[in-house]
């Protein structure tokens, strides 16, 4: 089964084509140094140049009050050549230049631009997107802050509520429908009837899918971004669901698109009917009317351009609007489409009105790029774990030595600051049990390593209740989403054993912080009976964490220091100490939680 994630990327041609790409011309990339700067802190931004023209200057263009960096008020840094390389790829000579952007105070915001000079035509072109023009320029921006990812988010534990397949309310049915497109009826009223449900299995944060009116079941082509759509519910019920959930302790993220919206937004309408329209250079047009930029060129998703001060500061105050509303938080729809300069904005936005609220994109992309939006934003989605961990249990086609390898590094190449929440599935890929072949023990083998490294666990609606899908989402050259969308299971329909085991999860990663705290070491790989284990500890805490991904029962068997007198606290398996060594049977499929 193919499970595509990332995308064309999972393709090696498709990899060179980009690896190519960017290193061809003069490319910033938003590579900088530090990623994220504090007050007084020196910034060294860096370019490469390279493929058929030589470049013999480059300059940085700033301003650091805001204003555009192409004005006649921008200051200069001149960048130097440090170091060449050959490209085998490429076939060809990389250069890479850096410059240093003077250290600044707290609450500066710097804009700038890149541009190199062609030493054969005399051509100045600006950085990645290679145009003469200012107007077509990427623009570049950081916010110089002490302004850290909320603590309240190492500790979060986040349940995903796609509302249309969620819960009807008390007292209803799911509609009948005739394709998986329909609507099945879930609301937002039928989120409060089981905030208690979510509470009881230990999650302390919500993601809700978009709300806003919409023609879909999925509502990310929305046309009213303060509008409850009707058949959710009303902007009081959802103000309600807030409330309730706060006093359930409980913390409200909202699912935000900033890249494009529906074409029924009223803006896009009048921009079409009329070339006059103040709203017409929200949009980008090929072709006025017909022809514009859109989503992966779905007609029905114009993009925005956000490079126009009116339709930037529309988002910016729909998402100042919802944070006084009570949300807690965004999950950024589709991040690595908007420029980067907007999500700065967005965050200083952001941070005014709530300096506790968590902004985290979903970025479907390579590490390198992921690691650009520390700064920019608290972190992004860890993709690239949830494809390991999805190959290593589900598929078993990445070993546990390169599964090991790929963890350690990935650990190492992300700071402790960038927020990385994790998951097994979501909305858009296959159920995790449905690429097990519904195995439900590699399920919770997966939960388990959800739930015991560092970065925030997120669960899918469903998951934790065995929901899989009947059909594969890959069906011959289309890809239907809604296979993995499948509704709610409740009541007798729900898998008991799957509740309360993610029920213990969250109880175990909530009494021992050292999950996200403390430092993981390999404890054990045997790749023939495959067996693997690691312990977690600091100065206060230490755990243990084992699993058989075996199709045998086997005993583990390693060193117990500082465990002597623990007990398994997942599934009770139990485990005797014999001169300093811990044994434990584990059957095939199985694991176990050890802490001092």
């Amino acid at each position: 089964m193919k499970d595509n994630i990332f995308g064309n990327l999972n393709e090696p041609d498709e990899r060179l084509a980009r690896h190519l790409e960017e290193i061809n011309g003069i490319k910033h990339l938003h590579r900088r140094s530090p990623l994220d700067p504090i007050p007084d802190q020196p910034i060294t931004i860096s370019v490469t140049t390279g493929g058929p023209h030589s470049y013999d200057s480059v300059r940085c263009f700033f301003t650091t009050d805001g204003s555009d960096p192409a004005g006649k008020d921008s200051l200069l840094v001149k960048l130097k050549p440090i170091h060449v390389e050959w490209d085998e790829l490429a076939w060809n000579y990389v250069c890479t230049w850096t410059g240093n952007l003077p250290a600044q105070p707290a609450g500066t915001l710097i804009r700038y631009h890149v541009v190199g000079h062609q030493a054969a035509d005399g051509k100045w072109l600006h950085a990645d997107s290679q145009s003469e023009s200012v107007g077509e320029a990427d623009n570049f921006a950081l916010w110089v802050d002490d302004d850290p990812v909320p603590e309240w988010t190492r500790s979060a534990i986040v349940y995903q509520v796609f509302l249309d397949r969620f819960y009807p309310g008390d007292g209803k049915e799911w509609n009948e429908i005739k394709n998986l497109g329909d609507f099945f009826g879930g609301t937002l009223r039928g989120v409060i009837d089981k905030l208690d449900y979510i509470q009881s299995l230990g999650f302390n944060s919500i993601w809700l899918s978009p709300f806003f009116k919409s023609t879909s079941h999925h509502g990310y082509n929305g046309s009213d971004y303060y509008t409850v759509e009707p058949r959710l519910g009303t902007n009081a019920v959802l103000k309600e669901l807030i409330e309730k959930a706060h006093l359930h302790g409980m913390r409200i993220i909202m699912d935000f698109v900033a890249n494009h919206w529906s074409k029924d937004h009223p803006t896009f309408r009048d921009a079409q009917r009329d070339p006059g329209s103040p709203y017409h250079d929200w949009y980008t047009w090929r072709q006025w009317p017909t022809d514009y930029e859109s989503y992966f060129n779905v007609k029905e998703l114009p993009k925005l351009n956000l490079k126009n001060g009116a339709v930037r500061e529309y988002l910016l105050d729909v998402a100042r609007y919802w944070l006084r509303e009570g949300f807690d938080g965004f999950r950024l729809d589709y991040a690595y489409g908007p420029p980067f300069d907007f999500w700065v904005d967005f965050r200083r936005a952001c941070r005014v009105v709530n300096p506790e609220c968590w902004i985290f994109g979903e970025v479907v992309h390579t590490a390198d790029v992921q690691l650009t939006f520390g700064g920019v934003m608290d972190g992004t989605l860890d993709f690239l774990l949830a494809r390991a961990i999805r190959e290593t249990i589900a598929f078993e086609r990445m070993s546990l030595a390169e599964f090991e390898s790929f963890l350690s590094m990935h650990e190492s190449f992300f700071p402790v600051e960038f927020s990385r929440p994790v998951f097994l599935d979501n909305h858009d890929m296959s159920r995790f049990l449905y690429i097990c072949n519904d195995n439900k023990m590699k399920l919770k083998l997966g939960a388990l390593l959800l739930y015991t490294l560092s970065g925030p666990p997120v669960v899918y609606n469903g998951t934790e209740v065995g929901v899989t899908q009947e059909r594969p989402m890959q069906q011959g050259k289309q890809y239907v989403f809604e296979e993995a969308r499948l509704p709610m299971k409740w009541s007798k329909d729900a898998d008991e054993d799957l509740i309360q085991f993610f029920s213990r999860l969250a109880n175990l990663r909530a009494t021992h912080p050292v999950i996200w705290k403390g430092i993981r070491k390999l404890a054990l790989l045997d790749e023939e009976h495959r067996l693997y284990a690691y312990t977690i500890e600091n100065e206060t805490d230490k755990i243990l964490v084992t699993v058989n991904l075996g199709h045998e029962k086997s005993l583990i068997q390693l060193s117990g220091k500082d465990l002597d007198s623990a007990q398994d606290q997942l599934n009770d398996n139990k485990c005797e100490f014999v001169e300093g060594e811990i044994k434990i049977a584990l059957e095939a499929h199985s694991s176990a939680f050890v802490c001092s």
